[in-house]
């Protein structure tokens, strides 16, 4: 066996694998925490999420966020949902959740301009108010898309009942860690996955996720991949 080209070989490989990381590791990640009040006390649950700009030589592409809608337990059969969604102009949008770190670090730092190639270095737990709080919704059945309503962010208890109030929407960013074998542990935090498993028809039609944002009265649903608001791959 000739080996003469061996040397060179790997070299290209290790030249392309890392060209691949470079295009394709996250700028940053964030975990998204919500809480909220209950009668039986306050519950909350978060997921991380990693935001993706387009490092192509085409530079066709746009910033993308992977990850899972975050879904609140808050027992009695209750629940709460922070999609991956806004509502910008009286209709339901993506994009913006790519910049809901970088919108509350800017807004918790006074309004000092924070880049989003410095993001990676943030530190701290910063508030999401206001128009950076993603749609909330609840399924009265999580089985059941068409279940699905809307809960207004300053006025849970109108949809959750007596005693529920959001307690507030959180965000801090993560370590990328080692990329693509962030795994866990001392490789880093992955990305959160687990929406599936809690809202079983996400594994159906695509239809189904319009069928729930239609049902919670969301605007624009026809405009969107309805499916991008719970989860993102």
């Amino acid at each position: 066996m000739n080996f003469k080209w061996f040397g060179p070989l790997a070299l290209l490989a290790a030249l392309v694998i890392g060209d691949q990381i470079r295009i394709n590791r996250p700028a940053h990640k964030y975990r998204l925490t919500v809480e909220v009040e209950t009668p039986e006390g306050r519950k909350s649950a978060s997921g991380v999420v990693a935001v993706h700009p387009d490092r192509s030589y085409t530079r066709r592409g746009q910033t993308r966020t992977l990850g899972d809608a975050v879904f609140v337990d808050l027992g009695q059969g209750k629940n709460l949902v922070a999609l991956l969604a806004h509502i910008d102009n009286n209709k339901l949008e993506l994009d913006g959740i790519n910049y809901v770190a970088l919108r509350a670090y800017t807004a918790a730092s006074g309004g000092k301009r924070i880049s989003f190639n410095a993001m990676s270095a943030q530190t701290g737990i910063v508030p999401v108010k206001a128009e950076l709080v993603p749609v909330l919704v609840t399924f009265a059945d999580p089985a059941d898309p068409a279940s699905a309503r809307a809960v207004a962010p300053d006025d849970a208890e109108a949809v959750l009942g007596k005693g529920h109030r959001l307690q507030g929407i959180t965000t801090e960013v993560v370590p990328n860690g080692f990329w693509p074998i962030d795994f866990g542990g001392m490789l880093g935090e992955p990305v959160t996955r687990g929406i599936v498993a809690k809202l079983p028809w996400l594994n159906g039609a695509d239809s189904t996720a319009a069928t729930a944002l239609r049902a919670a009265g969301l605007p624009g649903v026809d405009g969107i991949d309805a499916r991008e608001a719970f989860t993102r791959k």
